[in-house]
């Protein structure tokens, strides 16, 4: 899963609402403490949807965002890490 993290809340809940508007399947959650942020709400959408996520990034003015990180676990632990396609 890929997560786009935002360091105001209000930018994540807008982001999602607006992949939503866009066909991509998005939900909030809060933040994994791996991001380091302080909003406490990410956006999480699946891999494949990662270059429509991206474009869509580009229509709003997202000056909170802080990145896209990868989710995954690596046996049980949880991995986060800075995402780029």
């Amino acid at each position: 899963m890929i997560l786009a993290v935002f360091r105001a809340r209000a930018h994540s809940l807008e982001y999602a609402e607006r992949l939503r508007a866009h066909g991509v399947q998005a939900s909030t959650i809060p933040a994994p403490k791996e991001t380091r942020i302080g909003c406490g709400l990410c956006v999480r959408f699946e891999e494949a949807q990662f270059a429509r996520a991206q474009a869509i990034l580009r229509l709003g003015n997202y000056k909170s965002f802080k990145g896209f990180y990868k989710f995954e676990y690596v046996g049980s632990l949880p991995r986060v890490f800075p995402y780029t396609r």
